[in-house]
């Protein structure tokens, strides 16, 4: 626990370059538009210094604690740090009670707690009774989901900002900042390509300070010459790039050809069931520095796609691979992308669902003005009642068979046929049962035929 001091060693050459670097107010902050941006909920709360208790939840090198000290520069608050690690209960009631007192004086007191959610819920109710009468102003920080990992009595008493994994663009910027500010690199002739300012930004996956520590690398193993005017010229190259990052530049732009093209690979190796080609392009794609997220979507869709209920639990896995990628990132989410993978290429196919879909879609944009049949349509009023809304409409689950002889398709498309079950994996259970059910829809409509001819 610590009174944290931001400008103290601001300008000390011997800090790391993230740490020389951090930003000191809104205007040099990057990325988080969406919270900080001109307008936006959370500027309006620092500018106006009226924060409230909040939570910042979002990946690593994000911003988390920049903006904890951002507010901690810009508030007339007492700003306190504490540790997961080194914070007792003890420690953290003495703290209260000090911030009680200053509350009595008409001070308040932002108390920030650094990936909050490795306290203990013992540490953690130890803030819950002052942060409700208002003692304190507690900012928490963390990379995991709030909602599993904070006690729901602290975590309902606090806003939680979704900080998002900065872009490439936002990444190159900070390098280039870097390299601009003598801060950072500013007082030397730094020169390094776009080229490799691309692939670092690639390479940071979204986090600042992976980017800016490998920065500090890469200029650190740089060739250095002389000019014609004597003065040190640092030239960063490819291959410093890849010995400090212990990887070659991929061919990849997650916004040009290649990007489609990787993707393209991945989908139609598991199609093709397969699995070690699959493997390869997932790779290929997340060495690149691709969004797992983005990978995690594909793959996802590809399990109802071509895999569909020849296979349910492809989508099962899918999504859960999904969760975990949202949940824990790269590189640790790596694993559970190659499980779902694997298990899709594996998997029996079957594109009934997507065969279905899009003959149903043509139907419906060209048949989009085809009243709901009156039986299935709801009744809440008794206006619609009266206009016979529901009128025919027989309750499955009252059946015998649990089956309704009633029409669900508009008039004009009676018999359509959007469903055809294919043969692989689980799929033949689906088609008997879709069969049984069509037989015995025949049977019912012919004999309620003959009892009207009749």
């Amino acid at each position: 626990m610590g009174q944290i001091s931001i400008f103290e060693t601001e300008n000390n050459s011997t800090q790391p370059l993230a740490a020389r670097m951090r930003p000191r107010n809104l205007s040099e902050f990057v990325g988080q538009q969406h919270l900080v941006g001109e307008g936006k909920v959370l500027r309006n709360l620092i500018e106006r210094d009226s924060i409230s208790s909040m939570i910042f939840w979002g990946p690593p090198g994000v911003g988390k604690t920049t903006l904890a000290q951002i507010i901690a520069a810009g508030t007339n608050a007492q700003f306190i740090t504490f540790s997961a690690v080194t914070s007792g209960i003890k420690e953290i009631k003495n703290v209260m009670q000090q911030a009680d007192r200053m509350t009595a004086l008409g001070a308040r007191t932002i108390v920030f707690v650094d990936e909050i959610h490795r306290f203990n819920k013992a540490q953690q109710d130890a803030f819950l009774p002052f942060v409700e009468k208002g003692s304190i102003i507690l900012i928490g920080a963390t990379t995991e989901n709030p909602s599993f990992e904070v006690n729901g009595a602290l975590l309902s008493r606090c806003k939680v900002f979704v900080l998002h994994q900065l872009s490439q663009e936002d990444i190159a910027q900070l390098v280039r900042n870097a390299l601009n500010d003598p801060r950072g690199f500013g007082d030397q002739d730094v020169r390094i390509g776009e080229d490799v300012i691309s692939a670092l930004s690639s390479f940071a996956n979204g986090d600042a300070r992976t980017a800016l520590s490998t920065l500090e690398m890469m200029v650190l193993n740089a060739d250095r010459t002389t000019d014609e005017n004597g003065r040190e010229v640092i030239t960063v190259t490819t291959e410093d790039f890849e010995q400090c990052t212990s990887r070659k530049s991929l061919l990849y732009d997650k916004q040009g050809e290649e990007h489609y093209n990787l993707i393209s690979a991945l989908h139609k190796s598991m199609r093709n069931s397969d699995a070690d080609a699959a493997v390869y392009w997932l790779a290929r794609m997340l060495e690149s520095g691709e969004d797992p997220m983005y990978i995690a979507r594909r793959v996802t869709r590809f399990a109802a796609e071509d895999v569909g209920l020849a296979d349910p639990r492809a989508l099962e896995l899918s999504v859960a691979a999904f969760q975990a990628c949202h949940l824990i990132g790269m590189p640790e989410c790596s694993v559970h992308l190659t499980e779902a993978v694997i298990y899709n290429a594996l998997a029996p196919k079957s594109n009934a669902m997507e065969v279905a879909y899009m003959q149903a879609a043509k139907d419906a944009n060209e048949h989009i003005a085809e009243p709901v049949p009156l039986q299935i349509r709801n009744a809440p009023t008794r206006l619609m009642k009266e206009l016979d809304y529901g009128k025919g409409y027989v309750y499955a689950h009252d059946t015998e068979d649990k089956i309704a002889d009633m029409e669900c398709l508009p008039d004009n498309l009676r018999g359509r046929q959007y469903y055809h079950p294919g043969d692989q994996g689980f799929e033949p259970r689906f088609r008997d049962r879709y069969e049984a059910i069509k037989k015995w829809r025949r049977e019912h409509r012919s004999d309620q035929n003959d009892k009207t001819e009749k």
